[in-house]
């Protein structure tokens, strides 16, 4: 598979790629020992950092280090762009799909995605129906999960619109290799990326209720127990904004406030890392114990703005996906700048065929799926585990979708043996307000297993800085 890879450093005929001539000229004035001294640097920088996430498994659960690769991922200017252009496109169709869909169903009407598929999600929520929000947005913050099959090809692999993560990587990524190689950030001019949370809170005042002249922004956590607990904290300490949890918050005469030792203090947005069904015992699951009761209604007179919105899951369903380029061409009249994955909907019988003809070919994922399980990827399944998922398939094909295997592309990467190339993956950052904008940086994930193309940090993938040339 790696012969086939695109390699984002190397090109066809073996000659360094133009955005790593720099870095490439830098690295090799390291010895190979050198390097893993590097490397440990960098780990026991991460460690004194306190930057874990919470992997659960059968029988328990347990703080991990996320593996961090010194090499880093390097675009230059005008691939960025691309991408950036890209990804503000498909986000603003689909703030605009879920601002419909809670409406008039206008999509719908104009036969571009059946109702049912809306009406049947589970992250649907009739709750929502006919709220109107600050400049139409659902999706405050969006990681769209982006890969590369050659010089000029991207896809996008899924959207994130819910409570993505990994930001927290990004920016802490770029600190430690800031320390490693301050050499190499004289040599070239890199985007910084230190101004992310910045921006996200100049984003979040922005969607404030109306006549609120200084609104205060809070981070709502489930707790410490929570994976990404670090990136809550990181997040509220770099913007300056209270974290707190469901039982700091109450509501009271239409408005939301905050208990503090001065007294209550008024709330205008809340950046909630806390999933719908437990936002509100009131209207979603009664016995939860992580939201705050009421605050679906304060939502619904406008007297808060939570950031992202509920019931904004239908988008980043996988089913969704499928439909995401007729969303841009519907909503924005404009041919799609970044590609789907070419995706076979099981729902529909033509495509359930061949899939079933094909599954030790395809990657098989379930509509509601995410983290990299409860997928099937046939070139490297058994032929046991193909029959069991195949069997899944059958009992309710509208679960599934399925796409060919791509052969992501490959960055060089510091593994045990040395320098080698490894799969990778792009989760840029999309934030929506006022205005939508693109931090000029990302959250490269990678496969640390030889010919693996899970990334996933809770499945033994590790992270990157991500680089954009300035020139």
């Amino acid at each position: 598979m790696e012969s086939h890879a695109f390699d984002e450093m190397h090109a066809a005929d073996g000659s360094i790629r133009r955005p790593y001539e720099v870095f490439e000229e830098y690295l090799r004035s390291f010895p190979p020992e050198q390097l893993q001294k590097k490397r440990a640097e960098a780990d026991h920088l991460f460690r004194r950092m306190g930057i874990t996430f919470l992997v659960y498994f059968e029988g328990g659960s347990a703080e991990r280090l996320i593996p961090f690769d010194i090499l880093p991922r390097i675009l230059a200017r005008r691939e960025w762009q691309r991408l950036e252009q890209g990804c503000v496109q498909r986000v603003k169709a689909l703030n605009m799909f879920l601002h419909d869909i809670y409406h008039d169903r206008e999509v719908c009407k104009a036969g571009v995605m059946p109702e049912e598929l809306i009406l049947a999600n589970s992250a649907y929520r009739p709750e929502a129906h006919g709220i109107d929000l600050p400049f139409g947005v659902y999706a405050h913050i969006a990681g769209i999960d982006v890969v590369r099959v050659a010089e000029d090809e991207f896809y996008v692999l899924e959207d994130n619109l819910r409570t993505p993560s990994g930001v927290s990587y990004m920016l802490e990524n770029r600190e430690v290799m800031m320390r490693l190689f301050p050499e190499a950030f004289a040599r070239q001019a890199i985007a910084p990326v230190d101004n992310y949370c910045d921006k996200l809170l100049r984003s979040l005042r922005s969607v404030a209720p109306p006549g609120r002249d200084d609104p205060s922004v809070v981070l709502l956590t489930p707790g410490r127990f929570n994976s990404a607990y670090f990136e809550h904290v990181f997040l509220a300490e770099q913007m300056g904004i209270e974290l707190v949890e469901g039982q700091d918050l109450f509501v009271d005469g239409g408005k939301l406030y905050m208990r503090t030792t001065e007294g209550p203090r008024r709330v205008d947005v809340v950046y909630r890392r806390v999933d719908d069904d437990f936002l509100d015992p009131l209207a979603f699951r009664p016995d939860s114990a992580l939201g705050v009761p009421g605050i679906l209604s304060v939502v619904r007179e406008g007297g808060v703005t939570l950031a992202n919105a509920i019931g904004g899951g239908v988008a980043d369903d996988k089913a969704t996906y499928t439909y995401v380029p007729e969303l841009v061409r519907f909503y924005l009249g404009e041919e799609p700048i970044l590609a789907n994955v070419p995706t076979y909907r099981l729902r529909d019988e033509p495509d359930l065929k061949y899939v079933l003809e094909h599954l030790d070919e395809l990657v098989v994922k379930e509509v509601h799926g995410s983290g990299g399980y409860g997928m099937l990827i046939g070139p490297t399944s058994t032929k046991q585990e193909i029959a069991a998922y195949r069997a899944r398939i059958l009992d309710d094909p509208a679960l599934f979708i399925a796409q060919p295997t791509l052969a992501l592309s490959t960055c060089p990467t510091l593994v045990d043996e040395g320098i080698a190339p490894r799969h990778v993956d792009l989760r840029p950052f999309v934030l929506s307000g006022e205005q939508t904008v693109l931090i000029p940086g990302a959250f490269t994930r990678v496969a640390l297993k030889e010919g693996s193309l899970v990334v996933n940090s809770s499945q033994g993938g590790g992270t990157k800085d991500t680089w954009v040339l300035q020139e």
